[in-house]
């Protein structure tokens, strides 16, 4: 493996992953009081588009990453919009 797609799969992974401590807190306690639903709202928007464009120019890095990071984000988006 070429040394820039090494980086570019471990800044998907950390980046990814990042989201995911958040995404269980939420889960499981269902407390979304600190989280910005704008921010939340923009940020899966973005997540969507960045899936979108790594699908079409066919880069599996962006593609995945943006995937994972859309399956952490969405469910703390749809747990705060159901709160209000």
């Amino acid at each position: 493996m070429e040394w820039h797609i090494f980086v570019g799969y471990l800044a998907a992974s950390l980046t990814t992953l990042s989201f995911l401590p958040q995404a269980i807190k939420v889960i499981t306690t269902r407390n979304t009081q600190g989280i910005s639903l704008l921010m939340y709202l923009m940020f899966v928007c973005g997540l969507v588009m960045w899936l979108a464009y790594g699908l079409l120019i066919g880069d599996t890095a962006v593609s995945l990453a943006n995937l994972l990071t859309l399956l952490f984000a969405l469910p703390i988006l749809v747990i705060k919009y159901r709160q209000g």
